[in-house]
């Protein structure tokens, strides 16, 4: 499973906090994995010098047709910034319907807290994914 690790693309403020983003994508296809993988990395390579990233990490599993994202940032208009930002909105944009199911969620801890657990994260995104599934389904 290849993974980049958690990659501080500058010193976090020492006080403060982080807003955190994890997200688990799923493509539609095998033959999707290496176009979505190689996008990946250039959004990936975009977070190390977009304003307000405290740090981000991926991890692929490519015969699973699963992506993985964590990243922090100083607060959600820097993330927002970052997700409209030329490479990264037009890789979605095109990557948009390869995409089977994807799962996305949010939360705040302390900077001092940083570098980011995948564990966490992962459970996260279960307890996030197990909530839409209620909502689909009631």
């Amino acid at each position: 499973m290849p993974t980049l690790h958690w990659t501080p693309p500058k010193h976090p403020r020492p006080q403060g906090r982080a807003l955190v983003m994890a997200s688990r994508l799923e493509v539609r296809s095998r033959r999707d994995v290496p176009r979505f993988f190689l996008k990946s990395l250039a959004a990936w390579r975009q977070v190390r010098s977009a304003r307000g990233a405290l740090g981000a990490s991926l991890i692929a599993q490519p015969l699973k047709g699963v992506f993985w994202t964590l990243s922090a940032w100083e607060d959600r208009a820097t993330l927002y910034g970052y997700a409209k930002a030329e490479p990264h909105r037009g890789i979605m944009t095109g990557l948009r319907s390869t995409v089977r199911r994807s799962t996305f969620t949010y939360w705040e801890l302390p900077v001092e807290e940083l570098p980011l657990d995948w564990a966490d994260a992962k459970k996260r995104l279960a307890e996030q994914e197990h909530e839409q599934s209620a909502d689909a389904d009631g």
